[in-house]
């Protein structure tokens, strides 16, 4: 593999000195972009398009095309663990993903089990493909969703809005849902390994839903499922450390917490105070965000003192990754994203001069 020419985004989830804070958005390779546009329509659906080898590396690429972006993410989707279990996912017009046999008793439930990584083979056929395409140009980031956000989809058989059914089963039958967690913990832990032995650099677990659980059944449910895959991640190859990092959206309340779970960095979401944050977890961890993805619907003066507000909050020092506090909206003007990683490369280095 070519040697890293920019390693800056490994350097600061790691708490190392870097020179200046390094940025990458949730979904850059993503819909408000024409080129991908463009991309999936050729390949004719989403997951035709994440079923293609060169083109989900044609898309992965893209935002490094037009951005001076610190690493590149994978493109796939959260739902490739569950429908290799067999569940047949599919995406409905205008309602997004769905499954076609959701597990929702006990008999569903009995029959899952970790799928043979065979059936992702697409997903790391296109890291290594990603990987070797990059040339060294910046680190690439594998991820998957964690086991909680997971099954969400699996039990209630698409998105939801009051997660009546997983809830439901929580509290009445919970041995049904640390079943069908730990099915999730076992499967994400292979997946992530594979990515990282085909050449992802560092990965992100997506809890995207562990935000609706209650205090409790966070840490419960969500976090100690998290705990075990980091636990069982392989943390060194080509020489160097594999960063973890653990997104919960909606997980503000819980950091100090999250922060005891082995990753090396967590992201926030744009409701927590970065310089709050940062106390909170002591020095433990990196901290990734946290830009409201929608002041990029803003003026290039509101982007820039948005922008200026989050590194100031943070303050000196290493250990934070620019991100957005979720995915980048699929209407964002192009040229807005490029304004915010302009001015997050020119607007940090005075934190980071020796």
């Amino acid at each position: 593999m070519t040697a890293l020419k920019n390693d800056t985004f490994l350097r600061a989830l790691l708490r190392q000195p870097v020179e200046y804070t390094p940025v990458w958005m949730m979904r850059q390779a993503g819909r408000y972009l024409p080129e991908y546009r463009a991309s999936r329509a050729e390949a004719g659906s989403f997951l035709d398009l994440c079923k293609n080898t060169e083109l989900a590396t044609e898309v992965t690429l893209q935002p490094l095309e037009r951005f001076d972006l610190d690493a590149a993410i994978l493109f796939s989707d959260i739902l490739t663990v569950p429908d290799a279990m067999g569940l047949e996912l599919y995406f409905a017009a205008g309602e997004g993903p769905k499954f076609g046999k959701p597990v929702q008793n006990e008999n569903d439930v009995a029959a899952l089990a970790v799928p043979d990584m065979e059936k992702l083979r697409y997903v790391f056929d296109a890291v290594a493909s990603i990987r070797k395409a990059l040339d060294g140009c910046v680190p690439l980031i594998g991820f998957s969703g964690s086991p909680f956000t997971l099954a969400c989809y699996m039990v209630e058989g698409g998105g939801s809005k009051d997660f009546r059914n997983i809830k439901t089963m929580m509290y009445a039958r919970p041995d049904l849902l640390h079943r069908i967690l730990d099915v999730n913990a076992r499967a994400v832990t292979e997946y992530l390994n594979t990515q990282i032995a085909h050449g992802a650099q560092a990965v992100q677990i997506f809890d995207t839903w562990g935000g609706v659980l209650s205090h409790g059944a966070f840490r419960e449910f969500s976090l100690a499922y998290i705990t075990q895959i980091i636990h069982g991640l392989t943390r060194e190859h080509e020489g160097r450390r594999v960063p973890v990092i653990v997104f919960a959206k909606g997980g503000g309340l819980w950091l100090e917490a999250m922060a005891d779970c082995g990753a090396d960095a967590l992201g926030l979401d744009w409701t927590c105070h970065i310089g709050q944050a940062r106390a909170r977890v002591g020095g433990k961890v990196a901290l990734q965000g946290n830009l409201d993805p929608f002041t990029l619907f803003g003026t290039p003066e509101r982007i820039r003192a948005e922008t200026a507000q989050i590194l100031a909050d943070y303050g000196a020092g290493s250990g934070h990754v620019f991100n957005l506090g979720h995915g980048i909206n699929q209407f964002t003007p192009p040229e807005h994203a490029e304004i915010l990683v302009e001015a997050v490369h020119e607007l940090s280095r005075p934190y980071h001069a020796l």
